[in-house]
């Protein structure tokens, strides 16, 4: 797992920013094009571009340029790498729960009800 990690530090970053984490809500529906996608933001082009670049850098994103018009779209395989390490926690903390409810229920003795 540790050869993820930067891979997994880099799109956890990406995801932190909620400007980003809508880019790839809705690149989630198809490719767009970067003016598509910036319509919606009151921030200026060379700011949400800066996002783009963020997501690009982290592998979340793909991004290809026609003449003047640049296309962005979702790359599956980060967010899903992300995913696994989510689930691969969850699965730990669970564990670590189910662990201290059997403890809890096997060492409090049950009170008798009146």
């Amino acid at each position: 797992m540790e050869n993820y990690q930067p891979a997994l530090n880099s799109a956890f970053h990406a995801l932190a920013d909620p400007t980003r984490r809508a880019v790839i809500q809705r690149l989630l529906r198809g490719a767009t094009t970067v003016k598509n996608l910036a319509e919606p933001f009151p921030i200026g082009l060379p700011a949400f571009l800066k996002h783009l670049r963020v997501l690009e850098e982290s592998g979340l994103i793909a991004t290809q340029k026609t003449g003047r018009i640049r296309t962005c779209r979702l790359e599956p395989r980060r967010l899903q790498q992300a995913e696994a390490w989510l689930a691969e926690q969850r699965a730990l903390w669970e564990a670590g729960a189910d662990r201290l409810a059997a403890y809890v229920e096997r060492e409090m003795p049950e009170e008798p009800k009146p």
